[in-house]
């Protein structure tokens, strides 16, 4: 499996970005794909995930300002980014699960400047 993202960049504050994840090499429609950041000095967390059959769900942080969707045709995952803040900077990392087995994304880096 090999993921793909894209889309980081610098924003400022209230701005918005999307990032994209293309998965390749995986039967992507079972999967259940989350983006997950990692900020400076920060453990990683979940931003979000998708299942299969659509069910999303997400970090209260981001909640009413982020939202995740998917692609089943083009094998790709998509975070929609609203209303960003300083503190959204991070890594965005793209995340492929099938039961326990686990792939990552190289990351993309989110600068929002205040």
């Amino acid at each position: 499996v090999q993921l793909q993202a894209s889309g980081g960049g610098l924003v400022q504050a209230g701005g918005s970005l999307r990032l994209s994840c293309a998965a390749s090499g995986t039967i992507f429609s079972i999967a259940v794909m989350g983006w997950y950041r990692q900020a400076p000095g920060k453990e990683r967390e979940l931003v979000a995930s998708i299942t299969s059959g659509g069910n999303t769900n997400y970090a209260d942080s981001v909640k009413g300002r982020f939202t995740i969707s998917r692609d089943n045709v083009e094998k790709t995952v998509y975070l929609q980014m609203n209303s960003l803040k300083p503190e959204d900077t991070a890594l965005y990392y793209c995340n492929h699960a099938l039961g326990s087995l686990h792939y990552w994304g190289q990351g993309t880096l989110v600068t929002v400047s205040s």
